[in-house]
């Protein structure tokens, strides 16, 4: 079965000649045998296999996405990279990379064996997880209300490479438009139901590799809406009020652009999904697409379209802020808005902070299911190897 050479690169499979747990749907061949090393694993991606286009449909689009987001640092007015006001910017850019990154090389490392391929995919569901925290933290601080923001031209925080000023960051706000109590609410379980949701996601997206195998698609797709509408939730707000920026100021002008972005990162997110639930157009012709243009690579493709159009939308939103960040307070909030606490700015503990036990919590989640992994898998691994050995034994 095996070529001679590690360097050789051991022959394409059909569904029918490899376990039935590495085969997908209407993917007929181009499948490569759960054994290969590390170094074929990297080279099939010059190769044209099943996982060829997964994995490229994810891996150059990160280096787009860095090329949009390091934008903002170049506005005129805007603070240096490591102030504060970024920190939720940076989270987001974090979450983003490494969901592109962990999506890439899951497909391309996953033929080493049964197991890694199980704990590949772990990380991939973990890191979508995380990813939407990050979009929560931006949601948070750059489209709700109240978020707190440095005055116009006043000094930033001293240490991160700002003026010497010893003045910490300025943060103002502005009233959730005579909502106190909603507000409130918000502000204590936005964050941390949006954290509570990721986990979730990630418990229920690992638990359809081991069970619920028949659905697991469509599973995994709904799953992941929840995250959606929880994290979404300050942008529908915004987008049923009126705008925080006062009228005919150019923050107002940059923020109008919001909407348009996010309707737009919604329709390709529908648009991801039906690709990943259909499976079209393999379904269509099985085989005919088992290498280039099977639904999965759309999938990639609608996905980070949404993303790049919610880091469009977040941009927007980071512009207008620096452009007046004083926000107005609602008329029809009267006295009361201005008795109500403000929105403390971001920090270190409450964006990396939040993050790193986000992520301490899902890498123990993945670690219980790799375990799980290895004790179901870990056997049939093991019995594939010592075919693989036999095979190379014999083309000597």
């Amino acid at each position: 079965m095996f070529l001679s050479g590690e360097d050789d690169a051991p022959p394409l499979l059909a569904h029918t000649e490899v376990p039935p747990r590495v085969t997908e749907n209407y993917i007929l061949s181009g499948y490569r045998f759960p054994n290969y090393s590390l170094r074929q694993c990297l080279l099939s991606a010059f190769r044209p296999t099943n996982e060829t286009g997964n994995f490229w449909t994810h891996f150059l689009p990160a280096f787009l996405f860095a090329y949009h987001f390091a934008e903002v640092f170049g506005w005129e007015g805007s603070p240096p990279a490591a102030a504060p006001f970024f920190y939720p910017l940076w989270t987001y850019f974090l979450g983003v990379l490494c969901l592109l990154s962990a999506s890439s090389l899951a497909h391309l490392l996953n033929s080493m064996s049964l197991v890694v391929r199980e704990v590949c995919f772990f990380v991939d569901y973990g890191t979508i997880s995380a990813y939407t925290v990050g979009s929560s933290l931006a949601y948070y601080y750059y489209i709700h209300p109240r978020a707190g923001l440095p005055e116009a031209g006043g000094p930033w925080e001293p240490g991160n490479g700002s003026r010497a000023d010893p003045a910490p960051l300025a943060a103002v706000s502005s009233a959730w438009y005579g909502m106190a109590d909603a507000s409130a609410l918000f502000e204590a379980f936005y964050v941390p139901s949006s954290c509570a949701v990721a986990v979730i996601c990630i418990l229920s997206c690992c638990n359809t590799r081991q069970r619920w195998r028949r659905h697991r698609y469509l599973i995994r797709t709904l799953v992941f809406l929840l995250p959606f509408l929880v994290s979404s939730t300050p942008i529908f707000y915004r987008l049923l009020t009126r705008s925080p920026y006062r009228p005919a100021s150019a923050s107002l002008a940059s923020s109008a652009s919001m909407a348009g972005h996010f309707y737009r990162h919604c329709a390709w997110l529908v648009a991801s999904a039906a690709f990943n639930i259909a499976k079209v157009p393999e379904r269509l012709a099985p085989g005919l697409f088992d290498v280039w243009g099977h639904s999965h690579q759309w999938f990639h493709c609608c996905t980070f379209l949404s993303i790049l159009e919610e880091l469009h939308m977040i941009k927007a939103e980071v512009r207008a802020a620096l452009l007046q960040p004083a926000l107005a307070l609602s008329e029809a909030a009267g006295s009361s808005a201005a008795a109500m606490s403000r929105l403390p700015g971001p920090t270190a503990l409450s964006t990396y902070g939040v993050m790193l036990l986000l992520q301490a919590t899902i890498a123990a989640i993945i670690g219980w299911f790799s375990w799980q992994a290895e004790r179901i898998y870990g056997p049939e691994r093991d019995q594939l190897a010592r075919r693989g050995l036999r095979g190379h034994h014999k083309c000597h």
